[in-house]
């Protein structure tokens, strides 16, 4: 899968997907999709990616928290 870097807007191909879906994790290891060389793999904090289109990345995928307002509703 490939993600934007909000910083530099260079194109970052993520390696580990399990990382991204993951909320608890907040780095991913990719690397800088440039040139016809692979670049060596880097960490990335998820925070600073974004998909192509600039949108940003699912709450869900980010904030392991994103849902406890719902159990403090419901009890």
């Amino acid at each position: 899968m490939f993600l934007k870097h909000a910083g530099n807007g260079r194109v970052v191909e993520v390696l580990g997907l399990s990382d991204l879906f993951n909320p608890a994790h907040a780095q991913l290891a990719g690397r800088y999709h440039v040139g016809e060389e692979l670049q060596d793999p880097e960490k990335f904090a998820k925070s600073e990616l974004v998909f192509l289109s600039g949108e940003a990345l699912p709450r869900c995928w980010l904030d392991r928290h994103y849902r406890d307002h719902e159990l403090h509703r419901s009890g």
